[in-house]
């Protein structure tokens, strides 16, 4: 009674056989193969092991051999924290809750059979499959993009990772007295005010080390699309002219030799370092899939249990997802659609009623240097009537004003997702 009360109760931001080969778990349990181990497969993963009271075996495939976390990796670009400040390994997981972590790709997945294939060769059986495949990129909708990034000319450092410490070193060997270019796609795109803070916290970088630089903001959009008032506060106030923001910048072409940028209407841009953030789409196994039926880039869910609405018993979740109004997409918030899913597989599974009114939370922290933040923050509640999630009016909001006792806070969010997601 007390299982089914907490699933009925359970909202997503709250404290709080396995697919795979033949001989993988006990033949008469549910077996639940999860696609991805970031902040929403990892903690998927976790959550179905522990409110099925462990009777649920579950198993996560991931490429990497541990969880790099894309929030806070701004700051190693900027120098302010090192790669292994944002690396933390999966073992919690698999020694405190039974999770079989595989470091492996999964190639294709045949919805009909339920049943994925591994790249290594392994076929996986699943009763429920979770895929939480991240982003991956439209490298078409700029000319010559994708040569330049292949060659090292051009990054977009937009998966935490070997990229990360590349940019970083683009950084360190600019002049002084260059151009930092950073150019952010339209919207909808990973972490909606990753870009800014990615130019503020460079800005801090080369005020301390090289005060003659600029950084140029190079944006798509009609205006900064998260915390703007904010953002530009503190860039009017920190950096002054080192800073400066262009809107409606749509890149169209890019060359990679000459660090040049071409725009649909605007004058070209030349810098010595171009961070150019390509337009994104879910990722590369749910379109092969079928399941990004949304324009053929995001993926339609049902967002009481986050089942995809092209295939049964293939649950999406994180930035691959079409989001409800005012849901972005953030680590924070594929952590919160992976417990709702969590509870729905695991009520699914054992026979119970579904969460009727699952709830969702979501918070954003930014730095504008090396200690001051700004965060955004915000509740979100399903409405059965429209079958969505909606903001709840006055669950959030932004911050007054930045502060180094925000910067605390944050510090102190990273430690707890993390321990959240993979402890």
């Amino acid at each position: 009674m007390q299982r089914r009360q907490l699933l009925a109760g359970l909202v997503a931001g709250s404290a709080l056989g396995v697919a795979g080969c033949a001989s993988v778990g006990s033949a008469n349990k549910a077996k639940v193969l999860v696609v991805g181990g970031g902040y929403g497969g990892a903690t998927v993963s976790k959550y179905i092991r522990l409110l099925s009271d462990y009777s649920i075996d579950v198993m996560m495939v991931e490429p990497s051999a541990a969880f790099v976390s894309c929030p806070v990796s701004n700051l190693v670009i900027a120098g302010m924290k090192t790669m292994a400040d944002i690396t933390n390994p999966y073992t919690g997981l698999s020694s405190r809750h039974g999770v079989r972590v595989v470091q492996d790709r999964v190639a294709s997945v045949d919805p009909a059979r339920k049943t994925a294939t591994l790249a290594s060769g392994g076929s996986v059986s699943y009763d429920k499959l979770v895929l939480a495949p991240g982003i991956d990129f439209m490298w078409e909708q700029i000319e010559g993009l994708q040569a330049a990034h292949a060659a090292g000319d051009v990054l977009h450092a937009w998966k935490a990772g070997p990229e990360t410490m590349a940019l970083r070193r683009q950084l360190e060997s600019m002049r002084d007295g260059g151009v930092f270019a950073i150019s952010i796609p339209e919207a909808p795109y990973r972490c909606p005010p990753g870009p800014y803070e990615r130019a503020s916290v460079v800005a801090a970088y080369l005020k301390q080390h090289k005060p003659r630089s600029k950084v140029l903001i190079l944006d798509a959009n009609q205006d900064v699309t998260s915390k703007g008032p904010l953002f530009k506060k503190a860039w009017a106030e920190i950096y002054g002219p080192m800073v400066e923001y262009r809107p409606q910048h749509k890149a169209v072409s890019v060359d990679g030799k000459s660090r040049t940028l071409k725009f649909d209407v605007q004058d070209d841009v030349k810098a010595d370092v171009l961070n150019v953030l390509p337009v994104m789409r879910a990722g590369k196994l749910a379109v092969d899939t079928g399941l990004a039926n949304a324009n053929g880039r995001w993926c339609h869910t049902n967002f009481l249990t986050f089942e995809s609405t092209a295939a049964k018993d293939i649950h999406v979740i994180g930035d691959a997802i079409q989001v409800a109004q005012g849901m972005p997409k953030s680590g924070h918030m594929a952590n919160s659609h992976a417990k709702v899913t969590a509870a729905a597989i695991v009520a699914e599974l054992q026979g119970m009623e579904v969460n009727p009114h699952p709830m969702l939370t979501n918070v954003c922290m930014s730095y504008v240097d090396a200690t001051h933040v700004i965060h955004v923050a915000s509740v979100h509640e399903y409405q059965a009537p429209k079958k969505s999630f909606f903001t709840i009016g006055g669950s959030g909001g932004v911050s007054d004003v930045r502060s180094d006792l925000e910067g605390r806070y944050a510090e102190a969010w990273a430690k707890n997702i993390w321990a959240d997601v993979l402890g």
